[in-house]
């Protein structure tokens, strides 16, 4: 009844009651939905879920046994913001999944199978915030430009993965970075990582459980943590030289002494040439002065 007393026209009940009947019909089966936002979580969906609301900026299908995500079903959600893809069997290759959710500003792809972010994995979310990757164990490969295109990135986690070196420049290039999650995994601390750890010492982002992140080979850094780390490796890669460094310097002073000889021997050259030169022209105008 309205508050008039009059009872409520059909026509209006029924339009209120196919509103809310198209309200279900769009909700994918199994996922529950509120406005802007689709919840699978935990419902053990094999595949990407279909009939999401073309208009949902918030898609969590945690939890769930997902092994692929399907670039074009995820670009009719052109206005999605928020992505949680968490504890799933994503992995391989997502190189232009997300091609088409370019307002994406948060991902969550942690605890899963990944094993290489490439630059065409994330390179189309111009403007990503926060991205989660971390525990996915299978992860050995970072590109050094995987982020490039990603300037707005402030909150990067790659924890408890399977990586052993990260180029500074994936990293340091980042304006907006203020967090950076790099513990529990099996740093390789030779010279070629030396970069990286002196810009961690340096530079203004925050590491969560710093004393967590610490070397793993070579064996006579194992468990040193990362200051500890850059002060030895300091002492090691700057002051000692390796067989391949000898090697380097020997074709070095080779090519110089070789350039040098070469040289020598053409000014040479050049002075026997220009000396028989002269010579000549003095005799021809000794000849001519005797014929006159």
């Amino acid at each position: 009844m309205f508050p008039s007393g009059r009872p409520r026209p059909l026509s209006l009940m029924f339009l209120l009651g196919m509103g809310m009947a198209s309200e279900r019909i769009n909700c994918p089966s199994r996922c529950s939905c509120q406005y802007l936002e689709v919840n699978c979580t935990g419902q053990q969906l094999q595949e990407f879920p279909v009939a999401i609301p073309l208009d949902t900026r918030q898609l969590i299908l945690a939890a769930n046994n997902i092994a692929y995500l399907p670039a074009v079903e995820l670009s009719f959600l052109a206005d999605l913001v928020y992505l949680d893809c968490r504890k799933n069997l994503l992995g391989d290759d997502l190189d232009f999944t997300f091609i088409g959710v370019a307002k994406l500003v948060y991902l969550d792809l942690s605890f899963n199978n990944l094993t290489q972010v490439t630059f065409s994995t994330f390179s189309y979310l111009l403007s990503l915030v926060m991205l989660k990757i971390s525990d996915n164990p299978n992860l050995v490969t970072i590109e050094k430009d995987a982020f490039a295109n990603n300037t707005w990135l402030r909150h990067l986690d790659v924890s408890r993965t399977g990586l052993t070196f990260l180029d500074t420049s994936t990293v340091q290039d980042l304006p907006n970075l203020r967090f950076l999650g790099l513990n529990g995994n099996l740093w390789h601390c030779n010279c070629s990582f030396l970069d990286f750890i002196t810009w961690m010492t340096e530079s203004n982002v925050h590491f969560p459980d710093a004393d967590s992140i610490t070397c793993y080979t070579p064996e006579g850094l194992r468990d040193l943590k990362m200051p500890a780390a850059e002060a030895q490796l300091h002492a090691t890669c700057l002051t000692q030289l390796y067989q391949r460094d000898y090697v380097f310097l020997c074709l070095v002073g080779f090519c110089i002494f070789f350039a040098g000889t070469m040289a020598a021997w053409l000014a040479g050259v050049c002075a026997v040439i220009y000396k028989i030169h002269t010579s000549k022209g003095e005799e021809d105008e000794e000849e001519e002065e005797e014929d006159r």
